[in-house]
């Protein structure tokens, strides 16, 4: 991979870098200059929980620095990197069976993980134990999203060659849930694993590709759809006109092993780490995996709120809707070039579509390589290229200041 990326390198690092320095630069222009009037009535429970002072109360939305890239779950990786899972900074759920159990098990260890690491050299200017915590998950979200661009890249200049790979790239950045990759969010670092581990195993790197895939898992559970792209390539590994057992393919079950590991990643964490995280999806956030009924009763009552609700609800929706639809055909449309990379994006989609009401399915479907593979496609013309750099970049920067005035951006 190096020897094909070091040519536009430079270029994807300067484009990275343009990039977090304007989404950044324009939430604290944004705040600057306008306000914007409460509450947000794009979902049912959104007014509640926008109304002024009503976030006065958590002490990890409320810290001066880096505040704009602060927002709603930003406040459970905060608390893990800087007070750990038991921090009594955070609300807690009674269990069915009395136990106390801390709204920080619902997430994943892996980023606040390395947030805490970024951090302690961070504290040595200085900053307080939230601030330095809040910069070091933007540093780690832009270095996952840096990693992500060099994979798309990679994925896709075979058949676009280095112009059309960089413009892939250069899409995921600016898509309309672009900019919670330089959030203290987990989109930035997980698109950096998920899309690494998808482009080393394409080249062969089983090992590294199988560690990131764990480390994928560790960060958000939809991780464990690594298995399937893994799976694939394991596949093609196997000479199927000339396949024997003498001698024994000691190297393809090899492989075939680490095609486990997302597997055993989620296990592990599910064993030993969190027994409570489907507990705590189920009673507070409303999620769960593959539920049937709870899903269409939610995607029934967001196209009812879509088509008769406050003209804040219809918005939102709308994008919902025709994020879902486009990442599901951009999958299908790729299926055959990309057909790892396309199906671990159709079991994402599935899993969101799936867990419950849709909200933040733009966010989800950004975990999708083909939708980026497939508008880059379109950009090749000019006209599409320009047009759609435009409408990107406009959805992406209201929602960008949504978030930075703590109304809900998915």
């Amino acid at each position: 991979m190096t020897d094909v990326l070091r040519k536009p390198a430079s270029k994807l690092v300067m484009i990275w870098l343009a990039w977090a320095l304007i989404v950044i630069g324009f939430q604290a222009y944004a705040t600057a200059r306008l306000e914007l009037q409460p509450p947000d009535y794009a979902l049912i429970w959104t007014p509640e929980s926008t109304t002024p002072g009503s976030q006065d109360d958590r002490t990890y939305l409320n810290e001066p620095f880096m505040n704009r890239q602060v927002a709603w779950d930003s406040e459970y990786y905060l608390s893990i990197a800087t007070g750990g899972y038991e921090d009594p900074e955070i609300w807690s759920l009674q269990s069915p069976d009395g136990q106390s159990l801390s709204g920080n098990y619902a997430f994943f260890p892996f980023y606040p993980f390395l947030i805490r690491i970024v951090r302690l050299p961070l504290l040595l200017f200085g900053l307080t134990p939230i601030g330095a915590s809040a910069l070091g998950g933007v540093i780690v979200s832009l270095l996952g999203t840096l990693t992500a661009t060099f994979a798309l890249y990679d994925m896709t200049r075979e058949e676009l060659e280095e112009k059309g790979a960089i413009r892939t790239a250069f899409y995921l950045l600016i898509c309309p849930a672009g900019f919670f990759l330089a959030m203290v969010y987990t989109e930035g670092l997980f698109v950096g694993l998920a899309f690494g581990s998808m482009a080393l195993v394409r080249r062969k790197r089983w090992g590294w590709s199988a560690l990131l895939a764990a480390c994928a898992v560790w960060t958000r559970s939809v991780g464990v759809a690594l298995v399937v792209p893994l799976a694939v390539a394991w596949l093609k590994e196997i000479d199927w006109k000339h396949f024997s057992l003498k001698p024994f393919p000691w190297k393809l079950v090899g492989k075939g092993l680490l095609v486990l590991i997302p597997l055993a990643a989620y296990w592990l964490w599910r064993r030993f780490f969190n027994i409570e995280f489907t507990l705590l999806e189920y009673f507070y956030f409303g999620r769960e995996r593959f539920a049937w009924q709870k899903a269409r009763e939610g995607w029934e009552y967001a196209y009812a709120m879509f088509r008769d609700g406050h003209i804040q609800s219809t918005a939102y929706y709308g994008l919902e809707f025709a994020a879902t639809i486009f990442g599901t055909l951009a999958c299908l449309l790729t299926l055959r070039k990309y057909p790892g990379v396309s199906l671990f994006g159709l079991v994402a989609i599935f899993i969101a579509v799936t867990s419950g009401a849709p909200q933040g399915m733009h966010r989800y479907v950004m975990v999708a390589p083909a939708v980026f593979v497939v508008l880059s496609r379109a950009g090749r013309s000019e006209v599409f290229d320009r047009a759609w750099t435009i409408l990107s970049t406009l959805l992406m920067g209201l929602y960008a200041m949504l978030y930075a005035f703590d109304f809900w951006a998915g």
